[in-house]
């Protein structure tokens, strides 16, 4: 009924520190360290872990960022320079699972805690900060490879040698990549935008971005892919766009 467990290569944390961008200081929480301790996962984060834009990251439906390895080979190959775990800020790399496989509202047991697919992420400036290319953040939303974002269902230790197993896949089948293909490829797919809505585990802020698109309402997403507000040309200490 269910896939093989999934390979946990990496939990990856990190508290916001100042870098320079820009001849400024951006706080980020990008820049995540591989850890071999074993982490109480909360509500709303692992142990250890923090990020500095509260409101366009993290919190209850973005407690746990997870990118898939994947992709590395990928992105080595177009930014010419090796990567380690945590390259994208996620909080766990895998392998054995990526967004043509995975559907919102998929459950998984992780270590003690029980995990629940909310929605892809949506790549931010900080990753231009990260790797100085500005282009990055719509490299990484252009190419489908975001990986997604858990809220916690149930909350529990988890370490490194666990696995990460689905326990429930939604009855809807909606997958991270058809997300993200209707977020931001097919933007006047209406069908497709209702069969979203549809899954009740869609995360707030995608749903709210949904429903503004069929009232004729588009966001701005050059706050989220720039670091700068539309009334302004520089502003790179400001969050993104709904993540």
């Amino acid at each position: 009924m269910f896939l093989n467990p999934i390979e946990i290569l990496s939990i990856n944390i990190g508290k916001p520190q100042l870098v320079p961008y820009k001849n400024k200081e951006v706080v980020t929480g990008i820049n995540k360290q591989s850890t071999d301790a074993a982490l109480f996962l909360s509500w709303e984060n692992f142990e250890g872990d923090g990020q500095a834009d509260l409101v366009h990251h993290g919190g209850r439906e973005k407690a746990v960022c997870v990118y898939p390895f994947e992709h590395y080979a990928y992105w080595v190959n177009e930014l010419k320079q090796p990567m380690v775990y945590g390259a994208f800020g996620e909080n766990l790399t895998i392998r054995g699972l990526v967004e043509t496989e995975v559907c919102i509202g998929d459950q998984f047991e992780l270590g003690e805690a029980i995990v629940e697919v909310s929605q892809p992420r949506q790549p931010c400036f900080k990753l231009s900060v990260k790797y100085d290319r500005p282009d990055m953040p719509l490299k990484v939303q252009e190419s489908g490879y975001t990986g997604f974002y858990f809220r916690v269902v149930q909350e529990g230790h988890v370490a490194k040698t666990d696995i990460l197993k689905r326990v429930l896949r939604h009855p809807h089948g909606i997958t991270v990549a058809y997300a993200n293909r209707i977020m931001h490829q097919e933007k006047d797919n209406v069908a497709g935008i209702r069969k979203l809505l549809e899954v009740q585990e869609l995360s707030v802020s995608w749903r709210a971005t949904f429903v503004k698109r069929l009232e004729g309402q588009e966001t701005d997403t050059r706050e989220r892919l720039t670091g700068t507000t539309p009334n302004t040309t520089s502003n790179p200490t400001s969050g993104g766009a709904a993540d």
